[in-house]
């Protein structure tokens, strides 16, 4: 298998996607899962035996309703990671740490994780292509739920043209380098696609996917979808396009792809710079692949709900399965959280700095 890691593409280009028909084990939970939780902050507690500074993780179950308060646990966890650079991304509960361009995958901040034994796992220094840079992190996505797993190839998207890829379970690491020719792929945010078998990335204008194909080595180019805002007037989307906005790839358990376009407000700041992001709304739209790729707006994506964080990877899962509203969005920002009903946007959350903008999905014990 590790040889599927030895060619190097020279462009990373686009390719619809194949049709749905994959099966998916969907139509249960396993009674072993943990509930999906947010980062809320880490209390200082003591020095560790690792000269760490150390504190007690604080978490919120997101199926808690909106009185409860957060949660204090026994875990501890290193205080760095509580630090606008202690991170670099998230993917299964996994966080990246990178520290002299070395990247390390850490369980730390995963509540079911030992608290006496983390687990890191430390990735070779990245290879720097030529007019490439591999300090700045755009994010992080592995291809399954575990870094130890054979099959595990971990993505790290720099700011720029490269894309980086490694399989942390090979005796022999090493990175596959990617160089991203086409320049609107440069500040995208890299996901793993189960369905396809692929690492993706939508443009900066949200209208083509890039894939990275690991068992044919092989992209496409069949061109670009256009967009359907069904829902919205005019001046709703003129008012919107003064706001900050991401775009966001989301793949469902049912194998459906979304795009969520955030938007937020800059508020502007004591001494007009801009200050902290607010949010403002959410447009989520449904892929649809037939003799041309649309992108059509919706207001209800049926029995999901949708988990997006400012520097982790997003994921979808079955609402009914874990006690969450249907047809909502989670969210975590820098500076505001909260869960928003699709159908009306209506906002329920709060304010307040999180240093960890992550959500632990599901775990299995």
């Amino acid at each position: 298998m590790s040889s599927l890691l030895l060619s190097r593409l020279s462009r990373l280009c686009l390719r619809k996607p194949p049709k749905l028909g994959v099966k998916y084990l969907c139509g249960a939970r396993f009674l072993s899962e943990t509930s999906i939780c947010r980062i809320v902050r880490a209390d200082h507690w003591q020095y560790s035996s690792r000269d760490e500074s150390v504190g007690k993780l604080v978490i919120h179950n997101v199926n808690a309703s909106d009185s409860e308060d957060d949660e204090v646990l026994e875990k501890m966890v290193p205080m760095e990671l509580m630090t606008g650079s202690g991170t670099i991304g998230a993917s299964h509960g996994w966080v990246a740490t990178f520290k002299e361009s070395i990247v390390c995958l850490q369980d730390d901040l995963n509540p079911r994780a030992s608290n006496s034994d983390p687990k890191r796992i430390s990735l070779p220094r990245p290879q720097t292509l030529p007019h490439c840079q591999t300090q700045l992190v755009t994010n992080v996505a592995m291809s399954s739920s575990s870094p130890e797993d054979d099959d595990c190839i971990v993505a790290v998207k720099f700011v720029g043209p490269q894309l980086s890829l490694c399989r942390p379970a090979e005796k022999s690491k090493k990175w596959v380098n990617i160089r991203i020719e086409d320049p609107g792929f440069f500040n995208s945010r890299v996901m793993y696609s189960k369905r396809d078998k692929m690492f993706s990335m939508l443009d900066c204008v949200g209208t083509h996917i890039g894939y990275w194909d690991l068992e044919k080595h092989r992209s496409r180019n069949l061109g670009s979808f256009s967009y359907y805002y069904e829902e919205f007037v005019q001046s709703q989307l003129q008012q919107l396009s003064q706001c900050y906005r991401t775009e966001h790839l989301v793949e469902a358990p049912t194998g459906e792809t979304f795009i969520v376009k955030w938007y937020s407000d800059l508020l502007w700041g004591s001494e007009g710079n801009f200050g902290n992001p607010r949010w403002q709304r959410f447009m989520v739209f449904k892929i649809r692949y037939d003799q041309i790729c649309t992108a059509v707006s919706t207001k209800d994506i049926g029995d999901l709900c949708i988990f997006l964080s400012t520097k982790g990877e997003p994921f979808s899962v079955k609402a009914s399965l874990y006690g969450l509203n249907p047809n909502y969005i989670y969210y975590v920002g820098h500076f505001n959280f909260g869960k928003v009903n699709i159908r009306d946007n209506v906002w329920v959350g709060g304010h307040g700095f999180s240093p960890a903008p992550y959500f632990i999905p599901p775990q299995s014990s």
